[in-house]
């Protein structure tokens, strides 16, 4: 179950209708799936092989498809990361810049956790969408934002893209912005 850490003030958002009506003000997408599907030899698996990645994808057809004819999606694949992943600081580093897109970007958890640090109005400003397997969310375009992992860093997601090259990110320098 996703929960919203707000930097500025140090509040947490918990519950999933509370965490839903809070990411409605920002028009994030924010949905469950049945993280009890996926098969256990899949789950807390960190090293997909190609085949496993495709089985990750079956298991969740119903709802991809039906996510995907609601909002545009044309493809979708399963990333997986963590401390086995070559390159792995390097890849967060990359990815822990805050960034926006022509599309929004969305995720799928389905094992372990990621994430989102999301760039809210003047008052809120940045807050943190901490997501567990299940949470599916979608920052809208032209959102600042970026994805990392937890202390634990792993997670397998499936992600959904409208272009074919996926996201390409426009970088948003923000000197307002404070890692933590």
């Amino acid at each position: 179950m996703a929960e919203i850490f707000i930097r500025n003030t140090n509040e947490r958002i918990t519950g999933e209708e509370n965490v839903r009506a809070f990411l409605n003000n920002y028009e994030v997408l924010y949905e469950q799936w049945d993280a009890s599907k996926l098969p256990a030899e899949l789950q807390d698996n960190y090293l997909l092989s190609d085949e496993e990645k495709q089985q990750v994808l079956d298991v969740y057809n119903t709802e991809i498809a039906e996510l995907a004819s609601r909002r545009g999606y044309q493809i979708w694949d399963v990333i997986t990361l963590s401390e086995a992943t070559p390159d792995l600081e390097a890849k967060l580093a990359k990815f822990e810049e805050i960034h926006t897109h022509a599309e929004d970007e969305i995720r799928a958890i389905v094992s372990g956790n990621g994430i989102f640090i999301i760039k809210g109005d003047e008052e809120t400003g940045y807050f943190d969408v901490e997501l567990s397997p299940g949470d599916v969310i979608s920052v809208p375009e032209n959102t600042p934002h970026f994805f990392t992992l937890m202390d634990n860093k792993k997670v397998v997601a499936v992600r959904l893209f409208i272009e074919e090259n996926g996201w390409v990110a426009s970088p948003y320098p923000d000197p307002a912005f404070i890692k933590q």
